[in-house]
Order: structure tokens, then sequence, then C-alpha cells
């Protein structure tokens, strides 16, 4: 780590490579020969154009992006997509809905603003420390879609394995784990992914949409910014974009390109996780929340034996020169996100840090 920066374990807004940041502090006062920063830059001139130009066909490249799928860039990040899902997707009024933590709960509560929404499998019983068995759902015959959250943020838990969907659209949330290992597009219908957490800056999610899902006929309540169509007709330039996020997205995609693509990335999260989750297996002091099987890659949740103690953890950690370790309200213990940003030898310090705490807390 260079310039004094610290082992960021934050959910999100996440740590960003040093590579990219390096790049983006280069060319903050001329971005490409402009004489102007991104952020001052007219989302209609031709530099910013190349720019999104750019972001758009190396995204592609890195997830193997069907042709007959738009790419969209989408202002108001996770909490807008909850809703735009709904209000493009339930053309028969009912969306099936895998509940699985803090995410699903919260897409489900606004999708019931706009339908039936049928929860068909759920991980409540243990608090969401599991995925359920998603093999042979109850999908009624006119469900319009199967929603999952691919990644839970706050709980940990990822899917290994995609539920049998029964011919549904199948639509995933992957924003904590979005880019982290290969994924095949065709079998999605939708995929969307608040890029705060793996990729960039707040305030923009990507979304991944299979042509024939944009609709004409959306009732008329729904706002124009919250049409999949109205984007993709427009090259996510109907009104002023998030410039400044999709400019430093595309330097994530083309460093994740320059480092191996998304099996190097897949191969290289493993190993981080293992270290951490290695440790917590043979800890004492600490254990960790979720389903061995089920792990998240990305995002690692775990406990002490008192809420005082993981306060306490919390505050020492802080003090050793880590940040954000501390678990989410609404779960509490605590929870350490590596995304691909996280290097191996910040993770390795995690675990000497935690180590080193317990061997004086016996």
């Amino acid at each position: 780590m260079k310039y004094g920066r610290t082992y960021n374990f934050s959910a999100g807004p996440a740590m960003m490579p040093e590579e990219v940041l390096e790049e983006i502090a280069a060319e903050m006062m001329n971005c490409r020969g402009s004489g102007m920063c991104v952020m001052e830059m007219s989302h209609r001139s031709k530099v910013f154009q190349q720019i999104r130009d750019e972001a758009e066909a190396d995204l592609r490249k890195l997830m193997g992006i069907p042709e007959n799928y738009k790419v969209l860039f989408v202002q108001g990040g996770g909490t807008v997509q909850f809703a735009m899902v709904a209000m493009n997707l339930m053309k028969n009024g009912v969306g099936c809905y895998v509940e699985t933590g803090a995410w699903s709960k919260k897409a489900i509560s606004e999708a019931k603003k706009y339908g039936e929404v049928k929860i068909v499998a759920s991980s409540a019983d243990k608090n969401f420390s599991y995925i359920p068995d998603c093999s042979n759902l109850d999908i009624p015959e006119n469900a319009d879609y199967v929603y999952i959250c691919e990644n839970e943020t706050i709980n940990g838990t990822t899917y290994f394995k995609l539920p049998d969907t029964k011919g549904k659209i199948l639509v995933s949330d992957q924003s904590s784990m979005f880019l982290s290992r290969p994924c095949d597009v065709s079998k999605y219908g939708l995929i969307w992914a608040g890029v705060q957490k793996n990729v960039g800056p707040a305030g923009m999610a990507v979304v991944i949409i299979r042509e024939d899902l944009l609709r004409d006929d959306l009732p008329k309540s729904v706002p124009t910014y919250m049409s999949y169509k109205i984007h993709a007709d427009n090259d996510s330039l109907y009104n002023t974009p998030n410039c400044w996020a999709i400019y430093c997205c595309g330097k994530v995609f083309k460093y994740l390109l320059d480092k191996g693509g998304l099996e190097a990335m897949h191969q290289r999260n493993e190993e981080k996780a293992k270290i951490l989750y290695d440790f917590l297996d043979q800890s004492a002091l600490f254990t960790g929340a979720v389903a061995k099987e089920d792990r998240s890659l990305m995002n690692v949740p775990f406990v002490t034996p008192s809420k005082e103690q993981d306060a306490d953890v919390v505050a020492a950690s802080k003090a050793a020169g880590f940040d954000n370790l501390k678990g989410h309200k609404s779960v509490g213990g605590l929870r350490a996100s590596i995304y691909n940003a996280m290097p191996k030898e910040g993770v390795e310090a995690l675990v000497d840090f935690l180590k080193k705490y317990e061997s004086e807390h016996k």
C-alpha cells in the first residue's frame, strides 16, 4: 500500500485499484487532451462519447455479453433498480423472489408496490445464513420473472448454482460480486449491479438486459427515466448521465482486462477468501456466520462470543490501521469485504491482526 492508504474493508463505497486511482489522478486536470476534467465536460462531447463507448465495449469483452443484450449505465444505484425491475418486467403483475437477506428483502418490499410478489424460497428460518434449495421452485405459470440477490452483501451468502426458473426470466442483483468471477450472461434476462462495491464510485448501476425485455407498452404512470427502453434507445445518454462514474468504471474494466479478466480475478478472490475462512474455521474466538457451502468470496461476516467484544475488536482494528470492519447496523458483528481491489496482503494483514487479538484475549 502506498500514499499512507489504509486497508479498507468497507462493503461500499469500497476500495478501487491503486493503479486506476493513479491514472484518474493523472487525468484530473486534462482528460485525453481535452484541457478539462471529466466532471467538467459535456456528456455530448466527442471525448465523453469515446469514454462511454469504450466502457461498454470493454465490459462486453470482460463478460462475453451476447449481442442481443443491451448495456445501460443508470443513475441511482440499487434502490432505484428495486423499483425499475418491477416497473419494467411485471407484464402480468407477478414477480417471484428468493429471500436470502437484507437486500432481497428490500427488493421484495419495493416490488410489492407494483404487483404481486411470491416468495418462492427463503432462508429466514436460519437468519439468512445459507442459500435455500432452488432446484424445484413453485413458480406460477403467470410469473413474469424470478429475482435473486446473487450475493448478499450484509449476510455474506452467494449462489454457486443458479435457480431452476422453469423457463421464466432470471433477474439477478449482482452488486457485491459483479466482475469477481466469470458469468454466463445468456442464463439471465437481466443483471444489474450497483457499481460502488466492486467497480467504481457510488451513484450508478450497470444494467445488462436482453433486448426482448425492453418494452414500449409501460404504464403511463412509469416515469420516463425509469424505462429501460429509454436508456437503451439513447445509449444511456437520454439525460446527463453520471459521467464521472462511467469514466471510473471504464478505467476499472480496462484494468481487469489487463490483469487477465474474470478467470484471473476469480482465482485471486478464491485465494484471498481461503486465507480468511481458514483462520475463522480454526479460531477459538471468531466464528464465521455463514454455512460453508454458501460462503461469499466478497463479504465475510463473523462474530465473537459477545456484542461487547465485537465492538472491542472494531476499536482495536481501527487503532491498528484497518477500517470498516464493523458489521452492518441491521445484523451487528464483524464483516470484512474483500473485493477485487483488496490485495492479498490486506487479507493476510487482517488475519495476523485477528490472530494477535485472539492470543491477547484468551
